[in-house]
């Protein structure tokens, strides 16, 4: 799958913003399984390393720095 560049910044924030509600949700007292969110944290964790590894390659044509994305 290709990603146009102009979204490619879109694609880094979106995972990034799901990263973040993750953690939060495990701080949560209200889950009964635990361990699912535990997984899907872990494997949303590791897309997002994808993600901005890939990000790196099509920096200059998204026109904005990685860094100010995070």
């Amino acid at each position: 799958m290709e990603i146009p560049n102009g979204w490619a910044s879109l694609l880094v924030s979106a995972v990034r913003d799901a990263v973040l509600y993750q953690e939060q949700l495990l701080k949560s007292e209200t889950l009964r399984n635990r361990a699912d969110y535990e997984e899907h944290h872990l494997q949303l964790t590791q897309f997002f390393e994808f993600v901005k590894e890939e990000y790196k390659a099509v920096e200059v044509e998204a026109g904005i720095p990685l860094e100010r994305l995070l």
